[in-house]
């Protein structure tokens, strides 16, 4: 049998490879493995210099785009250690919080609320509306919506309630209760269970953003009580996950993952005391150019990490 050698400089070319694999056309032998993951992992300089956004092979391939949350929140909202260079810190932070924002984006207009706007569909689109001075760094589907590209669950879009909490009983993925909202404000970053969510909603609680999506993965450290490892339904899914140490963290699974596989990551390698899945198969989309991702598919809402430049 001839042996074929292959050398792997580019994403695109890792793309190729990883639709061969879920086609099952491409079949790695143990022996060929290690050396072909090898070569798809030999990138080029810009790659390896990634600031917001990685690819790993281990446990499964999976990419990850990850920011913390205190390069979001204004200084006041937490706290800066040590004296020496405290004041040059805080208004480094400052500066950081201005010029970065996580935001959720839906329509073709200023005003998500106005129901004869429609949806963006598109990550072209989105960085097509961005005024001139914005840039999109990363950005991926937020929760599930319906076949009019409307959410299905709670929507919250510059302090606007697009839907309001769906607590109802129902059949797929969403409904695997128990399922759950990442939302913030200016008081930092939560993902909560719905139920939860319901809590702080009656208890005054003013969310900025918010998009509900379900099952959860993780909640309070524990594994979603119903997966189960020998589960055999596997699609590609994303995620989002907060870390013990504020980290938010966003990943786009690159082959096909049960739902125990894919919480595992995010309870113990992502060291995430709670995640929530977002969505799977085609509706799941990642836009990372430091990755040369761009995924061309309709989707709903977006979520996206956004940089602003003043002069």
């Amino acid at each position: 049998m001839r042996k074929i050698k292959i050398f792997l400089s580019t994403k695109h070319l890792q793309n190729l490879i990883y639709t061969l694999l879920s086609s099952g056309t491409l079949i790695l032998t143990a022996c060929d493995a290690d050396t072909t993951w090898g070569h798809i992992n030999q990138t080029d300089d810009a790659s390896q210099s990634n600031q917001y956004c990685q690819a790993f092979k281990e446990p499964f391939w999976y990419d990850i785009c990850a920011i913390d949350e205190k390069m979001l929140l204004a200084p006041s909202h937490h706290q800066n250690h040590g004296q020496h260079g405290q004041k040059d810190t805080k208004q480094q932070a400052e500066q950081q919080a201005q010029n970065l924002s996580l935001r959720l984006f839906w329509r073709q207009a200023d005003d998500n609320t106005d129901k004869n706007a429609k949806p963006l569909f598109t990550f072209s689109a989105l960085k097509q509306q961005l005024s001139a001075n914005k840039q999109l760094l990363f950005a991926s589907n937020a929760g599930m919506y319906n076949h009019e590209f409307a959410p299905i669950g709670y929507t919250v879009i510059d302090g606007k309630q697009i839907l309001s909490l769906n607590l109802n009983e129902g059949e797929g993925n969403f409904h695997l209760m128990p399922n759950g909202v990442f939302w913030w404000n200016d008081d930092g970053f939560h993902i909560d269970t719905s139920e939860q969510m319901q809590r702080q909603l009656k208890a005054g609680v003013k969310p900025k953003f918010a998009t509900q999506s379900g099952p959860m993965l993780v909640i309070d450290g524990a594994m979603h009580p119903k997966f189960t490892a020998d589960s055999t339904s596997k699609k590609i899914r994303n995620g989002i996950g907060i870390s013990e140490d504020g980290k938010i963290k966003l990943v786009h699974s690159r082959v096909p993952v049960n739902f125990y596989e894919f919480a595992l990551l995010f309870q113990t390698q992502l060291n995430c005391k709670n995640a929530l899945f977002l969505d799977g198969g085609i509706a799941s989309a990642l836009y990372a150019p430091e990755l040369k991702i761009n995924d061309k598919k309709n989707m709903g809402v977006m979520i996206g990490l956004i940089e602003s430049k003043f002069d």
